[in-house]
């Protein structure tokens, strides 16, 4: 299994603080939330986010709209996702 950091997302629509995480992307990679999910799930990979040196881990989350992806961190949810930066798509 290998730990992957994602470093930037992109949101449709970008404005909405809590849905519309349509891409994750890290160093050289850039995926579907249904692929991260799906890669977590089968148990490929890891994913989690860094701040101020603290890896706070993606999990699959159920939501009303189907599943999505939260980070957490010391057993608490933090917005660590939405404050990434947007994706740049080559």
């Amino acid at each position: 299994m290998a730990d992957v950091e994602v470093t930037c997302i992109n949101k449709q629509p970008r404005n909405n603080p809590h849905e519309g995480i349509t891409h994750l992307g890290g160093y050289n990679w850039w995926w579907t939330r249904a692929d991260v999910i799906r890669s977590m799930k089968s148990g490929t990979n890891t994913f989690y986010t860094m701040k101020n040196g603290v890896k706070s881990y993606l999990q699959v989350v159920d939501g009303p709209n189907g599943e999505y992806v939260r980070t957490y961190a010391n057993g608490q949810a933090n917005d660590n996702l939405l404050a990434l930066n947007e994706c740049k798509v080559k």
